[in-house]
């Protein structure tokens, strides 16, 4: 049986779902990073709404939720590493071509390196493998980004590498829809309290990488389209 005391993981107790609104984190650190990096980037294209995302991320009771439910970890990883990642790539964008397969390569690893249950419960467990987590798939999937957003990237691979990175993950979200059992056992008890079983649980987190992660992943394949259509467009008027 895992260990109730390795349930209290950085954004406190999984929460009942009466407690659920109660539970914001108001850490001082946590909130002193996040106004230092709204500062740097706040001026820039998508760096104020880069900021308002890990606010919702770390700040808001959805932190808390995810300490009780797989599928709410689900979505805090999403807006990691499918929009966060991207608004601070677009905020501080490379100024040469990047290595985008590398990139790629590495930042999925630690997507799937992060999401077995070994490692996933490791995070759950201790603070600083929790933040470890957290950092590690954040600035993967921002070196990722800015590979793909850097000038000089052809459109066919900017496009490619974002469906293929769509393509993992929900690769990723299919085998955690089928698998028979539940993995994590940094869940194994929360989720009842939610009127879900672990594998249920796990099931409902599996299809939202599975399905609703491509959304973010699509608004940016079009918005590269329409970045590549508009600079073909100048250079064949120049």
């Amino acid at each position: 049986m895992f260990d109730d005391d390795l349930n209290r993981v950085y954004c406190g107790p999984a929460p009942d779902p009466s407690d659920l609104w109660a539970s914001w984190n108001l850490d001082p650190v946590l909130l002193a990073c996040l106004g230092v990096l709204a500062f740097a980037l706040g001026r820039r294209r998508g760096g104020a709404w880069a900021v308002a995302v890990l606010v919702v991320a770390f700040v808001s009771p959805l932190c808390a939720l995810s300490a009780a439910l797989f599928s709410a970890r689900v979505v805090h990883h999403v807006l990691l590493v499918a929009v966060a990642a991207p608004l601070i790539a677009s905020a501080w964008p490379a100024r040469r071509t990047c290595q985008a397969v590398p990139a790629f390569v590495v930042a999925t690893a630690v997507l799937w390196g992060w999401h077995l249950p070994v490692a996933y419960d490791a995070a759950l467990g201790h603070v600083g493998v929790y933040w470890l987590m957290q950092v590690s798939l954040l600035a993967s999937a921002i070196w990722m980004w800015r590979a793909i957003l850097a000038p000089g990237l052809s459109a066919v691979e900017a496009l490619s590498l974002t469906v293929a990175a769509f393509a993992q993950m929900g690769m990723l979200g299919a085998i955690l829809t089928f698998a028979p059992d539940p993995l994590y056992a940094a869940h194994v008890i929360a989720p009842y309290a939610w009127g879900l079983t672990p594998l249920q649980d796990q099931q409902l987190g599996g299809v939202l990488m599975w399905v609703p992660a491509g959304l973010p992943y699509a608004v940016l394949a079009v918005s590269l389209a329409r970045r590549n259509w508009l600079a073909l467009k100048a250079g064949l008027s120049a």
